[in-house]
């Protein structure tokens, strides 16, 4: 016969119980902590620090204004660096970004000769060695060509400066192997990877770092995005003085081109070159 429960017995089970369900009360309000936190840590943890690295990054929190970026005008500022223009006008900075070459560029340079709307071109080295026919007809025809380094790395991972400068210093002599003068003096990082230590380098060099204040994915070049996706993203999210960034590996940027730039016009939108960028104000 088992024994009959004592009142001691009977608190110590009751004690224990209690023990359980406040930690599960604790474990539960810790877990909405997190939860309620993580976004406000995560807008901490992406601001640049001294000698941090960082991934470039936008958010919209309104249509037709000027994103936030995880660093400020104000703070880029500091190293000659911009993601955005001149907010009191209604002017896009139209830049490209490549890698390769993959037949889509011609298209989009007949496209903006029809417009009339000057463009950046950011290229790797072997870009600018590999096609200079189409590189010559860039400068042509009114555009620059900057400086996306000689082998698309992780630049916010390179600190040492000899090692940097190569990464720059190759693009600039096969820009000038090619035309004969030297390369203007805008950088982009690849895939927007930076350190301020990089961004200091990049000035040092004489350069201006240029990020983007609207992108979307165009650079995958088997899953390209449908015209309806590429405009939902384009159109609404234009605003003064956007620089943006697109990629001319992208068939769809290449097919939309004309469209595309049409229906900027329409809105009010003018086309100006990056050497157009309002003075640095710090």
């Amino acid at each position: 016969m088992p024994a009959k429960p004592t009142h001691q017995t009977n608190r110590q089970f009751y004690r224990r119980q209690g023990k359980k369900i406040l930690i599960s009360c604790l474990f539960f309000l810790a877990l909405l902590f997190v939860a309620n936190a993580l976004p406000l840590l995560d807008n901490f943890i992406s601001l640049p620090t001294a000698g941090g690295c960082d991934n470039w990054g936008l958010s919209f929190p309104e249509a037709g204004k000027t994103p936030v970026g995880n660093a400020d005008a104000a703070y880029l500022a500091n190293f000659n660096s911009y993601f955005v223009g001149d907010t009191e006008q209604p002017v896009i900075y139209l830049t490209f970004d490549a890698g390769f070459e993959n037949g889509c560029t011609a298209k989009i340079l007949d496209v903006l000769q029809k417009h009339k709307a000057p463009a950046t071109f950011f290229l790797v080295g072997s870009y600018i060695r590999n096609n200079g026919e189409l590189v010559q007809r860039m400068v042509r025809e009114g555009h620059i060509v900057g400086n996306h380094t000689d082998t698309h790395p992780d630049m916010s991972a390179i600190s040492d400066e000899n090692a940097f400068k190569q990464e720059i210093t190759a693009v600039e002599q096969a820009y000038k192997n090619l035309l004969g003068q030297d390369m203007p003096k805008f950088y982009r990082p690849p895939q927007g990877k930076y350190s301020e230590h990089n961004l200091q380098m990049a000035k040092d060099l004489g350069y201006t770092t240029v990020f983007w204040s609207l992108a979307y994915v165009d650079w995958q070049e088997n899953d390209q995005p449908s015209h309806e996706q590429a405009f939902s993203k384009l159109l609404p999210r234009i605003h003064n003085g956007a620089i943006v960034l697109l990629h001319s590996t992208s068939a769809t940027n290449a097919e939309i081109m004309d469209e595309l730039l049409t229906k900027w016009e329409e809105m009010g939108y003018t086309f100006k070159p990056l050497t157009d960028l309002p003075p640095i104000k710090q």
